[in-house]
């Protein structure tokens, strides 16, 4: 059997390479996806909240790039300094993008059942809980 981190790996890339794949024709990558639901979520989200949110996806520069993205493709805009917001286009956009990402979703599921999905949710939040609060490396003697 092979150890969960190489799973999660294997998992991470198949994730992004599926979705950047699927979301090439909207001009979107998986981490663009990502900004525009946290600026869905959250109207009038600051950039600081973007970054924030999604920090355990990506570093700043990629998200960064991703909030450049989604204004210069008119998916967002600008409210107010630093504040964003979709635009009437790209909010209609999303939808029609998040009927492919649930089909996305469906397919990533299959053979798999919402109690074995939540199973496995709990373990990887458990298992990074337990490193992030670490206050000390393991040491050996």
């Amino acid at each position: 059997m092979k150890p969960i981190g190489y799973w999660l790996n294997r998992t991470d890339k198949a994730l992004t390479r599926y979705m950047n794949d699927m979301l090439e024709e909207f001009g979107l990558t998986r981490i663009t996806w990502q900004v525009l639901n946290v600026i869905h979520d959250t109207p009038e989200a600051h950039d600081t909240e973007v970054l924030s949110t999604l920090a355990g996806n990506a570093d700043s520069a990629t998200l960064t790039a991703a909030i450049d993205t989604a204004l210069a493709d008119g998916w967002a805009d600008r409210s107010a300094p630093g504040r964003l917001t979709l635009t009437r286009g790209g909010s209609q956009r999303l939808t029609h993008v998040a009927a492919r990402v649930d089909a996305f979703r469906e397919l990533s599921m299959s053979g798999i059942s919402l109690d074995e999905y939540r199973s496995a949710v709990e373990v990887l939040e458990r298992m990074s809980r337990n490193l992030e609060t670490a206050t000390e490396p393991i040491l050996t003697t």
